[in-house]
């Protein structure tokens, strides 16, 4: 499968679990795919379809925008999709051919309830979203993150994906540590796409890692152990750092730093009992040294 696929995926697992707690709102919930140089079409059917499935959950006004040049075209495969799927009259949907975003967010009406959000890196995030997924290019996640932290959505995860000689970006922000754990747990779930393979951008060595829902911990345990290098840390603090600064799960972490307590790479304090949340952990003299 291609990194178009994967992507593709993620943000209809997105919709997924974005939708349930958002179609509610009092002021009505909103989707915006938009980019300044274009999009996939078959990406935005797929989002299309994927918030169909909740048109009998809708208790408010739904509204889906796309925002990117050259989509003219969409506008007629949308109006069959809506036709076979039968779209509800709440869920409204606009194609607009470019623009500022924030303005058409603003005249649809759609800049004061929960935002779910799919742009790349042409888009500026300048807009109020509860939950971005963007797309750019691979190496530059600490500026993507960056743009995100200072949109107010501090909790993030970047994961360039690789197949062959093609890799991309993909971001994620949140303020949500449920929606940031839900979002990890979709993208070790496509391990169907076989041949493309993921890689920490913040991994020095660049490993690349088959998606599976068992990964690799490979990079994780360096970045584990580069993170006690400054000191010893909580078992919480270190499933803190897995879930907010690598592409890991916290569950990933609390089952490695098991296995370098066996390893004997770190220990801990106190040394006997459960390992709870509280137990400090802090590099073995002979891995410091």
């Amino acid at each position: 499968m291609s990194i178009r696929a994967v992507t593709r995926e993620l943000l209809v697992r997105c919709v997924d679990t974005w939708a349930p707690g958002n179609l509610h709102a009092q002021h009505g919930a909103a989707f915006l795919y938009a980019s300044a140089r274009g999009i996939d079409h078959d990406a935005a059917e797929a989002a299309l379809r994927a918030f169909g499935e909740f048109g009998d959950r809708l208790r408010g006004r739904l509204t889906l925008l796309f925002v990117a040049p050259g989509i003219e075209a969409l506008v007629g495969r949308f109006a069959a999709v809506q036709r076979e799927i039968g779209t509800p009259a709440e869920m409204a949907v606009h194609v607009v051919p470019g623009g500022n975003v924030g303005a058409v967010l603003k005249a649809a009406g759609a800049a004061s309830g929960p935002l779910l959000a799919m742009v790349d890196d042409s888009v500026g995030k300048s807009f109020k979203a509860a939950v971005v997924l963007l797309t750019a290019p691979a190496g530059t996640w600490e500026k993507q993150r960056s743009e995100l932290h200072a949109a107010g959505l501090g909790l993030t995860v970047g994961v360039e994906l690789v197949d062959g000689d093609s890799e991309m970006l993909v971001g994620f922000g949140t303020r949500s540590d449920k929606s940031l754990e839900a979002f990890k747990s979709e993208l070790w779930a496509l391990d169907e796409y076989a041949g493309v393979r993921y890689r920490d951008p913040r991994d020095p060595e660049e490993h690349l890692m088959d998606i599976s829902l068992e990964p690799n911990p490979g990079a994780l345990r360096r970045e584990l152990l580069a993170r006690l290098g400054d000191g010893g840390l909580t078992v919480t603090e270190l499933k803190r750092f897995a879930l907010t600064d690598t592409v890991y799960r916290a569950a990933d972490a609390q089952k490695l730093i098991v296995a370098l307590l066996h390893s004997g790479a770190v220990r801990r304090s106190p040394e006997g009992g459960r390992l709870g949340g509280d137990v400090v952990i802090s590099l073995a003299p002979t891995a410091s040294g």
